[in-house]
């Protein structure tokens, strides 16, 4: 019989989601095993650890014994799923299960790569229980002595200004990327930005700089639309010194990731960058908000397995 562990936090999308913890658990029991168990057995057993303050799933997982467990599910958005990876990456690497994700929060840009809707039950659902594995990249990334993990994006700059102002507008949903992103163009700041790729380092005035792993940021913004979960690389995104009416018009480009064609924009994929920055700016890794420039980011080649699709619907 499969165990699954499910994390969630109860204020991921202002608790719209844990509310649905019984039927996710009601239904991986009860998911139909083609030629499994005997009749009216239970498919699987399901343990729930619920998220009581900030930090609480990472130290949890950090010291949970996950041997006995199939698979750890996140379940709520990017920052859960951000705070399940950093627990995990705590234990060695050979005490790593298998992640699964069921986004039930107000970002969940990671849910894209899987082509899952949020707030969807069923399709999560099936690919959890199908089990079915694809090696997955992931990112490190140190600031100082602070060595953490992103699986998704890590941004400075304007990314950050706007994450902050969704952050108050969570009530509004993944709506709130969209308004918040549109407000923070209005308050545009450069800075002064040395990158190195690889060992060649160049500078470069710019209002953002994000570094991805996979393509999608804020749900729907597909910031890096190259970009490949397996690949070993990572895909730098920078947004040179623009006007504040030149960002509001292309700002529509990002839905459908048209916006690196522009001259503002400039990209380069490299498998370990470091960025500094005057002045120092914050880091959001994941969509959430942690440690500050400069920092040392190293793609780690297909060095998890993830629960993934057979096949892709977008």
């Amino acid at each position: 019989m499969k165990k699954y562990l499910l994390i969630c936090n109860p204020e991921a999308a202002n608790g719209r989601g844990y509310k649905l913890i019984p039927a996710i658990v009601d239904k991986l029991t009860s998911y139909p095993e083609v030629g499994g168990s005997p009749a009216n057995s239970p498919f699987a057993c399901v343990e729930v650890f619920k998220s009581l303050r900030a930090g609480h799933i990472e130290e949890y997982l950090g010291q949970c014994e996950l041997k006995s467990f199939t698979a750890v599910i996140a379940v709520g958005g990017d920052g859960t799923l951000h705070e399940v990876l950093n627990g995990l990456y705590q234990q060695s690497p050979d005490k790593r299960i298998p992640i699964g994700l069921i986004p039930l929060g107000t970002g969940n840009a990671f849910s894209r790569e899987l082509g899952l809707l949020p707030h969807k039950l069923d399709p999560a659902i099936e690919i959890i229980c199908k089990g079915q594995l694809r090696k997955v990249d992931i990112a490190s990334y140190c600031c100082g002595e602070q060595q953490r993990y992103f699986i998704n994006i890590i941004s400075m700059g304007f990314a950050v200004a706007a994450g902050l102002t969704a952050k108050k507008l969570k009530y509004l949903g993944s709506s709130a990327y969209t308004l918040a992103t549109l407000w923070q163009a209005l308050f545009l700041k450069t800075s002064a930005y040395t990158i190195t790729l690889d060992g060649k380092t160049q500078t470069q005035a710019a209002t953002l700089a994000s570094v991805s792993n996979s393509r999608y940021t804020g749900t729907s913004f597909l910031i890096a639309p190259e970009a490949k979960i397996d690949d070993g690389l990572l895909d730098l995104v920078l947004l040179k010194k623009i006007s504040k009416p030149r960002v509001l018009r292309l700002f529509p480009s990002i839905y459908s990731g048209k916006h690196i064609h522009y001259p503002e924009i400039f990209t380069q994929r490299a498998r370990k960058i470091r960025i500094e920055c005057e002045p120092q700016l914050l880091l959001s890794p994941d969509g959430e908000f942690s440690g500050y420039t400069p920092v040392e980011i190293e793609c780690l080649h297909q060095d998890l397995n993830f629960l993934w699709p057979s096949k892709i619907q977008q």
